[in-house]
């Protein structure tokens, strides 16, 4: 496996829980797809579980190298569960095409690691191929 780029971010919970509990935000619309908003309202703590898909967001779009610019969205990275429960990383055709442009490569992985404490998520993200 080479690695091809790496990303990690760290969120403090209570700042984005001030962040969407604000009334006129759209915070969340703007960040998180349909399917992220349904899992995490599910959750017991919905608000660590949009941190953790923050941050794993941000880390994935340090792992490109190019941050979120040159027309990649949030919204174009999505953060899903297998069926066991583990978390990965969904990208649209435009991202996965991107990826192939700016690392130079046909295959690629995107491995996915996002953990928890009482005031802070983290994520980190590795493109390989």
């Amino acid at each position: 496996m080479a690695i091809l780029g790496t990303g990690i971010d760290i969120v403090e919970n209570y700042r984005l829980k001030e962040i969407l509990l604000k009334k006129k935000s759209n915070f969340k619309k703007r960040i998180f797809t349909i399917n992220e908003v349904l899992y995490c309202e599910k959750k017991s703590n919905s608000i660590s579980c949009y941190a953790k898909r923050f941050a794993a967001k941000e880390a994935f779009a340090k792992a490109l190298g190019i941050g979120f610019r040159k027309n990649i969205n949030f919204k174009d990275i999505e953060v899903v569960n297998n069926t066991y429960g583990k978390p990965y990383i969904s990208i649209n055709k435009k991202i996965a095409n991107k990826i192939r442009i700016l690392f130079k490569v046909k295959k690629f992985n995107i491995l996915l690691s996002i953990s928890d404490e009482k005031k802070y998520s983290i994520a980190s993200v590795i493109i390989s191929k």
